[in-house]
């Protein structure tokens, strides 16, 4: 009779160990789990913080580029509202005869050099004038038609007289030059 309780005990270590093991298993299913969400959670932070650190460049270039911008175009409505100082004092210029010269020479004297003073100011900050000839091509991103007329010996679109000179400031449009253009049909 010793031997069947040998067996018993052998049974019973048996299933102390499949009870141990499963309950090993368990553990380590369990702990395969915690990692597998903690990776997930890790991999989702890892995203949120590679987009706000690509967040973050973008903005910094955003706001570099509109500092720049508005170191360049800033004094763009300033620009404009000295354009009328130059057609002006081009008018005055261009209104004194040979005869008013003479009189007036230290006047007149005064008002070129003001006037090469203003487009040296412009120059300075990127203020280009924009003065077409008559006989060149109609551009519509540099010039504004004022008029057109048929004139004889000229194509369509050729500029026919200039009312006003435009402006740029650095590579935009501060005024177009104001032009008449020709509306000869091709012979």
């Amino acid at each position: 009779m010793a031997e069947p309780k040998n067996d018993d005990f052998l049974d019973d270590i048996e299933a102390a160990e499949a009870e141990e093991l499963s309950e090993e298993m368990a553990e380590i299913d369990a702990d395969a789990a915690e990692i597998d969400a903690l990776r997930a959670e890790r991999d989702d932070y890892k995203d949120k913080f590679m987009r706000a650190l690509a967040d973050a460049e973008n903005s910094r270039k955003r706001a570099d580029k509109q500092r720049r911008e508005a170191e360049q175009y800033g004094g763009s409505k300033l620009a404009r509202d000295m354009l009328p100082v130059y057609d002006n004092m081009k008018r005055a210029l261009e209104a004194a005869g040979d005869e008013q010269r003479e009189v007036s020479a230290a006047l007149i004297e005064g008002i070129e050099l003001t006037m090469r003073e203003l487009l040296n100011v412009f120059g300075k900050h990127g203020i280009e004038l924009v003065s077409p000839a008559v006989g060149e091509k109609f551009d519509p991103q540099l010039h504004q038609a004022m008029f057109e007329a048929p004139v004889p010996g000229t194509k369509a679109g050729d500029i026919i007289q200039v009312a006003a000179e435009g402006f740029l400031l650095h590579d935009r449009l501060l005024r177009p030059a104001q032009v008449g253009v020709s509306s000869t049909p091709a012979s």
